[in-house]
């Protein structure tokens, strides 16, 4: 995958897309795979904003039940499999558990029917899914059972747990760019540090963007059949360069956080209500948090504020963490504290208009395609505005369909439901002894091989061969982390890293619990140095930006 702006401006694409997050790059690969020519920008790096604001939980909508959502958790259920089908390196069960309470509407008979229910809606969760990736059936667990398995829990009335079965996510960021290196596999000419600054126009209508390389500082123009816009947060300055009489409708967001936390609960989530009352969020009622165990940590959330800010101010006062700190000691009092949250991920993600017009943070439920021919007289332009990264692609499969309606053809049929995505293709691992051979021969610990399996999948070799040509690169780059320095050259030889927080926040997993320490960033500067011809000067500059943004989360 390489960044090549001289392409971007040759071509007439079927589609141009704006942004790279999930959204976006579920799309390009959408697009790709059913024979449409596609060219994709991003301002900042691919996933660098609410992508990478992640609970590292494929849902499959079991609390959709609440609300009588059948079609709704179908869709999830559905989508989930298809994660663990197409990238099952990255996406693996997860046991969950929901206490039961005599005082609460969680009561143990009513979540053994809900459970029962949920099975039942998902009767083919399993289908086409190698035998490790099968969910087991869910059912309600004793009391002495749920203590065991989360032994902070409030017992007062506890009667014990509902246990059911989700899918968590290794590395969201290697997920998001999957997509995009399938996609690219595929002919897509993709480009970060690229932000569109207006619209090019035929007669009434959208024919490209106009980029700006935020690198170089140099202007050029994509010129594109359709334009899908998937910024994201930035969805309402992008529509404003559209111009004209007509401005389509602005989109409200809110402030969504995870918090990274020491471990307070192992080998199992818990989705746990709180007893207190409080105003964080917005909410009125009861807030329900989910705490997932990942790598040796916690994550918890999630933090919803309104937020009425610009996207790039997006950050978890102290404040706020400290309320949210509270509230999530009152659902399950681990005794967490201000000096036990290592990062805090952070995005804005879309709002219901009603609660934000009242002060409130409630997300939207459903995502939106906006087709702003018919919206609002303005061909060749379609919006996406997503909801949730597990059915992204499902959002991009009605997307491309759209698109290919608007170029008056007959849609080829998606096939991303079951085309594996870049390092996917893992049933075609060799026998263990051969693999332990490459491991030896690469000089690397099973520590790290073991990683690179699970980060890569069937694309592991890729960054194995950097290790196979010189030992150097075997080694780790911190004592601290399985990351190998093959990692560092392969994002930048390979996967368009252009900055020092590319490798440590995205193509590498050195910074995703915290600030790795400045030895870590040395390392990683220099080998980026030395590809890319960076100064001293400019070896500065990036440990600088880096630490900078660490400090920010």
């Amino acid at each position: 995958m390489q960044r090549d702006l001289s392409r971007l401006q040759q071509d007439i694409y079927d589609v141009v897309i704006i942004g790279g997050g999930i959204y976006g790059a579920c799309i390009a690969w959408d697009a790709s795979l059913r024979g449409l020519t596609v060219a994709l920008v991003d301002q900042g790096d691919f996933g660098h904003a609410t992508s990478a604001n992640h609970h590292k939980i494929i849902h499959g909508g079991f609390r959709y039940l609440q609300h009588a959502d059948l079609p709704r958790m179908r869709e999830s259920i559905r989508e989930r499999r298809i994660l663990m089908q197409i990238a099952p390196h990255l996406v693996s069960p997860l046991p969950c558990v929901i206490p039961t309470y005599e005082d609460l509407p969680q009561r143990k008979w009513v979540m053994w029917a809900a459970l029962k229910l949920y099975d039942l809606i998902g009767f083919d969760r399993n289908h086409h899914l190698a035998p490790q990736k099968w969910l087991p059936r869910s059912r309600v667990i004793s009391r002495t059972d749920c203590l065991q398995l989360c032994p902070n829990l409030d017992q007062r009335g506890l009667t014990g747990g509902a246990l059911f079965f989700d899918a968590q996510v290794y590395n969201p960021d290697r997920l998001t760019l999957s997509f995009l290196l399938s996609a690219a596999s595929r002919g897509a000419d993709l480009a970060n540090y690229a932000r569109v600054t207006g619209f090019l126009r035929e007669r009434d209508g959208i024919a490209g963007v106009q980029v700006k390389d935020l690198l170089s500082g140099k202007f050029f123009g994509v010129r594109g059949r359709m334009v899908v816009n998937c910024s994201g947060p930035w969805m309402n300055r992008v529509l404003q360069l559209v111009g004209g009489p007509t401005q389509p409708k602005r989109m409200s967001f809110v402030k969504a956080a995870v918090l990274a936390t020491r471990s307070v609960i192992q080998g199992c989530a818990l989705g746990v209500a709180s007893r207190s009352r409080g105003e964080v969020g917005g909410g009125r009622e009861s807030r329900y948090f989910f705490i997932t165990p990942w790598r040796n940590i916690s994550l918890i959330g999630t933090l919803q504020v309104r937020h009425d800010g610009s996207p790039e101010e997006v950050a978890v006062t102290e404040q706020e963490l400290r309320d949210f700190l509270n509230e999530v000691n009152t659902a399950y009092p681990a005794g967490l504290t201000r000096q036990d949250v290592y990062f805090a991920y952070s995005g804005l993600v879309p709002a219901d208009d009603a609660d934000n017009q009242t002060g409130g943070g409630a997300l939207t439920r459903r995502y939106r395609i906006l087709d702003h021919e018919r919206d609002d007289g303005i061909p060749g332009l379609i919006s996406v505005l997503g909801v949730k990264y597990t059915t992204a692609r499902d959002v991009a499969a009605k997307t491309i369909d759209l698109v290919f309606r608007k170029l008056g053809k007959c849609p080829a049929e998606c096939q991303t439901h079951a085309t594996p995505i870049y390092g996917g293709a893992i049933n075609g691992f060799e026998e263990l002894a051969v693999l332990e051979q490459q491991q030896k021969s690469a000089g690397i610990s099973a520590e790290a091989f073991q990683h690179l399996l699970q980060t890569y999948g069937s694309g592991y070799r890729d960054v194995l061969r950097y290790c196979e040509e010189d030992q150097e690169w075997s080694q780790p780059v911190t004592n601290d982390s399985p990351v190998i320095k093959a990692e560092v050259l392969h994002g930048v030889r390979d996967e368009m890293a252009q900055k020092l927080t590319d490798i440590l926040l995205r193509r590498t997993e050195l910074a995703t619990v915290g600030y790795p320490g400045r030895a870590c960033l040395n390392t990683c500067a220099a080998i980026m140095a030395r590809e890319a011809g960076w100064d001293r000067r400019r070896i500065v500059k990036e440990i600088e930006a880096a630490e900078a943004i660490l400090a920010t989360r």
